[in-house]
């Protein structure tokens, strides 16, 4: 049993030669590529694919998933655009030795579907991709986020019912989001651990700054230990979202930043980030590889 962690480094900087550095003072083998020198990680070019993966195996690193924005767009919008970003990490992930693709399950602002067909075109669209990952021999990894379809508990657990199968369609726990929700995350874990197969390690307070994991509402300590009672393995990944750097910026995050870290270089930033983290999975004994 291993926990494999890794971090979303572009909040240390936006080059390759950055992230690399960033992730070796941490002591991290492990990235979740999401945007690499000037390029979210869909559009990355191939060549520019192939030198990144020659720097990443001369340091050591390994790409543990994709970090992209499918799924983060209207109803209103073409399927089609996901599925080509879907096809062409596919060919990435020959390059860099990827089968993992993080996704969400889509915002519904322009279309204004009643709730019944917002969730019915959700799940069908990512029914759709999940199709198209086992074609092209991908992982999909649902994260909950702000807003989208797989928001709040209850809508997480119909795209478990509907979609969740080891092969391709697995689900991310994310502490911070749940708690921007305004949910109860421990109430939400106990509902979730059964179907939960990676973890985001991002926290925030009550009134939705981003504080490093652990320090905040996330309830993260006691759901870890329980993870690592229950026996349950898979990746983890460092958010830290401390500052709302340009990559954090192009996601469109909820929350504030937090002031304390304003204030620091991104790659501190990311250290005091990575530092906690690791900190709070060394007190729960954690098997981290």
């Amino acid at each position: 049993m291993s926990w494999v962690l890794s971090a979303f480094a572009d909040e240390a900087g936006g080059s390759i030669d950055e992230q690399i550095a960033a992730l070796r003072r941490a002591g991290i083998r492990h990235v979740d590529l999401r945007a690499v020198d000037g390029f979210n990680i869909t559009t990355l070019p191939t060549d520019r694919a192939q030198q990144v993966r020659r720097k990443l195996d001369s340091a050591g690193i390994a790409v543990a998933m994709f970090g992209s924005p499918i799924g983060k767009i209207d109803l209103a919008d073409e399927l089609k655009i996901d599925l080509d970003k879907l096809a062409h990490l596919a060919r990435l992930g020959d390059i860099l030795g990827c089968r993992s693709v993080r996704i969400f399950s889509y915002y519904n602002q322009q279309a204004a579907l009643t709730p019944e067909a917002w969730q019915a075109e959700a799940l069908d669209r990512l029914r759709k991709l999940r199709d198209l990952a086992g074609k092209l021999n991908m992982v999909l990894y649902h994260e909950n986020e702000r807003a989208i379809f797989g928001d709040k508990c209850a809508q997480v657990q119909v795209i478990a019912a509907a979609l969740r199968e080891p092969a391709t369609f697995r689900l991310i726990f994310d502490f911070d989001n749940y708690n921007q929700g305004g949910e109860d995350v421990w109430a939400n874990w106990l509902q979730l651990r059964d179907m939960t197969d990676a973890i985001h390690l991002k926290d925030s307070d009550r009134k939705g700054q981003h504080v490093p994991v652990g320090a905040g509402a996330g309830q993260v300590r006691k759901i870890l230990a329980d993870a690592l009672a229950r026996g349950w393995s898979g990746p983890l990944s460092i958010e830290p979202h401390l500052q709302h750097s340009k990559a954090v910026q192009a996601t469109g995050p909820g929350g504030t930043p937090n002031q304390q870290y304003a204030q620091m270089s991104g790659p501190d930033s990311f250290q005091a980030a990575c530092a906690a983290a690791l900190n709070l999975l060394g007190e729960v004994k954690a098997p981290v590889a």
